[in-house]
């Protein structure tokens, strides 16, 4: 990890929307002390335009940055903000528009939402995993006429898993996949799931989750070449459920392999990876973006979710299987690795390659 500026040697001013929401402040929180982002503005709904942040948001944890509590809420109106750089914690329903405007205006924009995620010419960016897809800003900006552009983060839960299964894809080649997964309440936003209805629950359904799995993993690990990404040819089956976990996503996974593996192969693949090489000396990269334990009762959210900053994916359980190849747990920070966490290093691996241009 390095704190030094990226190339030209210069601080971003960057903008975070719908900043008062759980994901916004952790936006916050991120970026409160970041050596390449100064956060100048911050943007929500009518119901906070022109409050005060203090007055306009329930903050959720820790102490509110006092520089943040007195800024004054503006619109997310891309003619109102001025920095070039946005990070968008908007909720789906909103997102579409007004990050496409921002985009048309200029700004480049880094999206938590799930609008633009699966068009051919949008990068789903995890950096460690597939920081060449980048390369589809090219296109996306011949031909959509953008002077900025939208860049995306992966679902919370795929990015867990794509994380775990990136170096086994490499060296083995995914042929058959199906996860099962117990999601933070976190990831419900904030007030999300009522507690009556998590306390000494699962809820075997989030509206949504399960196509956002079966489709993004498939993008995530596919190859970039001439301009577009190949989607991984693999089968995926995704089984989402809401459990009563504060933070912290886990997956069930059991893989089949087109070069079948032994879990030593396996595990060792884990070990030895060490991601994008564009990503070595991002601040937000931890020493350790993945981690491989071989106690039998680990990952668990309440010992694990934390490791490198809540930007580690923790391992566990690899193993033969009797019905496919491998099976293993994985675990990550839904809010900070799955979420606000992915967009930063997003941002900084465009700053690192010189992507940002003059922004």
């Amino acid at each position: 990890m390095t704190s030094g500026l990226p190339r030209g040697g210069r601080r971003w001013r960057v903008a975070i929307l719908g900043a008062t929401g759980a994901v916004g402040q952790t936006f916050i929180r991120l970026l409160a002390n970041h050596p390449w982002f100064d956060v100048v503005e911050v943007a929500a709904s009518e119901r906070s335009e022109g409050k005060r942040y203090a007055d306009a948001a329930r903050w959720l944890e820790g102490e509110m940055p006092q520089r943040i509590a007195g800024m004054t809420v503006l619109p997310t109106d891309a003619g109102r903000v001025t920095a070039p750089i946005v990070f968008s914690a908007l909720d789906s329903s909103v997102a579409g528009d007004v990050e496409r405007a921002f985009a048309a205006a200029g700004k480049f924009v880094l999206s938590n939402a799930k609008n633009f995620r699966m068009e051919d010419d949008v990068p789903l960016v995890i950096p460690e995993v597939n920081a060449g897809h980048l390369a589809l800003l090219d296109r996306q900006r011949r031909e959509r006429g953008w002077s900025g552009a939208i860049v995306t983060n992966a679902n919370c839960a795929a990015t867990v898993a794509a994380m775990a299964l990136a170096p086994l894809h490499e060296r083995f080649e995914l042929d058959t996949l199906f996860l099962m997964t117990m999601q933070a309440v976190s990831g419900a936003g904030y007030p999300g799931v009522a507690s009556l209805d998590i306390l000494g629950n699962v809820i075997p359904f989030i509206a949504d989750e399960e196509p956002k799995l079966e489709r993004e993993m498939c993008k995530l690990l596919g190859r970039f070449d001439d301009g577009a990404v190949t989607p991984a040819a693999m089968r995926v089956s995704a089984q989402t459920n809401r459990v009563a976990v504060e933070h912290g996503h886990t997956v069930c996974i059991a893989a089949s392999f087109r070069d079948r593996p032994t879990a030593s192969l396996a595990i060792n693949a884990l070990r030895e990876w060490k991601g994008a090489e564009e990503t070595w000396n991002l601040p937000s990269r931890p020493e350790f973006p993945l981690t491989v334990t071989e106690e039998v009762n680990r990952p668990q959210p309440r010992r694990d979710v934390a490791a490198g900053g809540g930007m580690t994916v923790t391992v566990g359980r690899v193993r033969d299987d009797p019905v496919l190849h491998l099976r293993m747990v994985a675990l990550g920070h839904n809010t900070i690795r799955g979420a606000a966490g992915g967009s930063v290093m997003n941002a900084e691996l465009l700053a690192s390659t010189g992507r940002l241009g003059a922004a």
